[in-house]
């Protein structure tokens, strides 16, 4: 089994670190819902090593991340485990730290509500949601160049797209989690963190 490589995570990976070793400096346990490649788990819980950082992806998608896993050879990584966020039970009792990256543009709409759906369900009491990706703000695109990325996104998939902040922000409220946070990042994404109230 070969090992997928993908260049933005290569890119945005220190940047995003900066962010989350302090969003997630209290955490002991982050869970990452759509670990794609592995690239981030592994850089993250090499950097991260107060807490344990859990990859999570569909079921054919675990083999590639495992490699990363397997090469790594962290204590604070262990294996990739199947969840799919339209499933009725998670792998999991509760989660205190939740991290995702570029997936709520590729999921379809009835998905990005069933991630929702699961957290209220798993989140424990002040958890802590990372979501990493591009926003559009009050229907806008916030530049041309994620205007041009949900063009392609629908040609792949008409039912993919760059999601609206407010929607987003709606379906966490209904989860029970407050924005806490909107950090500016490079190229046009934002790191949006919620808190469980």
């Amino acid at each position: 089994m070969n090992k997928s490589f993908s260049q933005s995570c290569e890119n945005n990976k220190q940047p995003i670190l900066q962010v989350i070793q302090r969003i997630f400096q209290q955490s002991q346990k982050v869970w990452e819902i759509g670990s794609g490649t592995g690239q981030h788990a592994c850089y993250f819980a090499n950097h991260l090593n107060h807490l344990t950082w859990q990859t999570t992806d569909r079921e054919e998608n675990l083999a590639g991340i495992n490699c990363w896993i397997e090469e790594a050879e962290l204590n604070n990584l262990p294996k990739s485990v199947a969840l799919n966020v339209n499933d009725e039970q998670w792998p999991c009792q509760s989660i205190d730290a939740l991290f995702t990256a570029n997936t709520l543009h590729i999921m379809h709409w009835h998905e990005v509500e069933h991630f929702f759906a699961g957290l209220k369900k798993y989140l424990s009491a002040d958890a802590i949601v990372c979501i990493y990706g591009p926003f559009n703000y009050q229907g806008q695109f916030s530049s041309q160049s994620n205007k041009q990325f949900d063009q392609w996104l629908k040609t792949q998939d008409p039912a993919r797209g760059v999601r609206d902040f407010e929607a987003i922000e709606k379906l966490a409220n209904n989860a029970g989690l407050t924005i806490k946070h909107d950090f500016e990042m490079p190229a046009n994404n934002k790191i949006l963190v919620f808190q469980k109230s």
